[in-house]
């Protein structure tokens, strides 16, 4: 949301967008992409089974299984009423949870950072109270998070903004297709990366 506000593209983008060199992803307009790195792929027909979706070129992960699917090519992926197909981007660092039923509940949960390897890449985390806006005045933060692939390293570095409380955050760091975590911890004063080597 906040990189829309910023730059002006929409969230919701057609495959064309990013891909404008793909002749298949400009001719599909069933399927869409939420930021750059989240294909969504909705189905719309009564009672349908199963979803033929177009994947652009490169590495892609269902988000449901994290199952790895090279691009380039339309596929079938199964479907009930509980699923739409959700496919992320190699190289994206998909920040999850936890699940709040309102912006303050609180939770000691810590962030998840779930890395799609394939590709290095890099991405913002942004957080603001979610109520007010006093983001308007500096109360806000922006969590860069680059992940390179050849190393295996994410690093994670405020780069904008001042740490929200807490002052001090449990990230919880896995890679797509494993159950292994690694825990890393993000202080106030953590203008030095954070590096979780994975």
């Amino acid at each position: 949301m906040r990189d829309g506000h910023e730059s002006g593209l929409p969230i919701m983008r057609a495959l064309r967008l990013h891909d404008p060199d793909d002749p298949a992803a400009v001719a599909h307009g069933d399927g869409y992409l939420w930021g750059g790195d989240i294909l969504v792929a909705p189905v719309v027909e009564r009672g349908a089974t199963s979803g033929r979706l177009y994947l652009p070129r490169g590495a892609w992960y269902d988000f449901w299984t994290d199952e790895r699917v090279e691009g380039g090519r339309e596929i079938d992926r199964p479907v009930d009423l509980a699923t739409m197909p959700l496919y992320v981007r190699a190289g994206a660092v998909l920040p999850l949870g936890p699940v709040k039923q309102y912006a303050e509940q609180p939770t000691d949960e810590p962030l998840t950072l779930v890395v799609h390897p394939g590709a290095s890449g890099s991405s913002t985390l942004y957080e603001d109270d979610g109520l007010s806006f006093d983001h308007r005045t500096g109360e806000w933060m922006r969590v860069a998070m680059a992940w390179d692939d050849a190393t295996r390293r994410l690093s994670l570095s405020l780069a904008g903004g001042r740490m929200l409380p807490p002052s001090s955050r449990s990230i919880r760091v896995r890679v797509a297709g494993s159950t292994a975590t690694t825990h890393v911890t993000q202080g106030a004063v953590d203008r030095d990366p954070v590096v979780a080597v994975l």
